[in-house]
């Protein structure tokens, strides 16, 4: 029996996907011919943790690069602003507010982000505080070249993915509270939560965007 392809791997997760749930892949740690096989099986979504890995899996991909929305999803560091802005189509790892004073001082265009929560106050990880989420949101939305679009986190790590539930829940939570804020600019469209061991979960309290690498392409190297 044929081992199971990477196409038939993103293609088996895409279709147990409730139709307004959008798949990312996660590309860390990839190989450019490897993305390219789930992108000819028709993935348009694809998460970089790291600018120079965008720069590098464009090239490797050529032409079928601009078939594909790219996102960033790991931190970004204000050095790399001027050339993480034209690889993206959004900032999903918007993770403070000067960090978002900092994108919009360069950004010649409106840039789609999500605010990253550090939903667990995790201190290996980054993100703003979830008790900080709608006043830092507030004022990034005051921030004309930023246009505010939803949330993002990464839970903690657990063998059991019931165990991420609450952190979920509490996203959706904040989520909602955002959405129902009388601030126009704040345009609460995505949650992005959920990763291989976690992504039905995430579904099942609200997620409408995953993130997922492992699944697809195997255990990194």
């Amino acid at each position: 029996m044929p081992a199971e392809s990477l196409a038939d791997r993103y293609r088996a997760i895409r279709e147990s996907l409730p139709e307004h749930v959008r798949l990312l892949v996660a590309a860390k740690g990839r190989k450019g011919r490897e993305i390219l096989e789930v992108v000819e099986a028709g993935a348009s979504l694809v998460g970089e943790n790291y600018v120079q890995d965008a720069e590098r899996h464009r090239v490797e991909l050529g032409e079928a690069a601009d078939q594909v929305e790219w996102h960033l999803v790991g931190h970004l560091q204000r050095n790399k602003i001027n050339r993480a802005l034209p690889l993206f189509a959004m900032i999903q790892s918007l993770d403070s507010l000067r960090l978002a004073r900092a994108i919009a001082a360069r950004a010649e265009r409106r840039v789609p982000v999500l605010l990253e929560v550090n939903i667990a106050g995790e201190e290996s990880k980054h993100g703003i505080p979830a008790d900080e989420v709608v006043s830092t949101a507030r004022l990034i939305a005051e921030l004309p070249a930023l246009r505010v679009q939803g949330l993002m986190t990464m839970e903690p790590y657990m063998e059991d993915p019931e165990g991420a539930r609450p952190y979920f829940r509490r996203m959706r939570a904040l989520f909602e509270e955002l959405k129902a804020l009388p601030v126009p600019a704040l345009h609460m469209q995505t949650l992005s939560m959920g990763m291989t061991n976690s992504w039905e979960v995430a579904v099942e309290e609200g997620s409408n965007m995953v993130r997922i690498g492992t699944a697809i392409f195997g255990p990194r190297s």
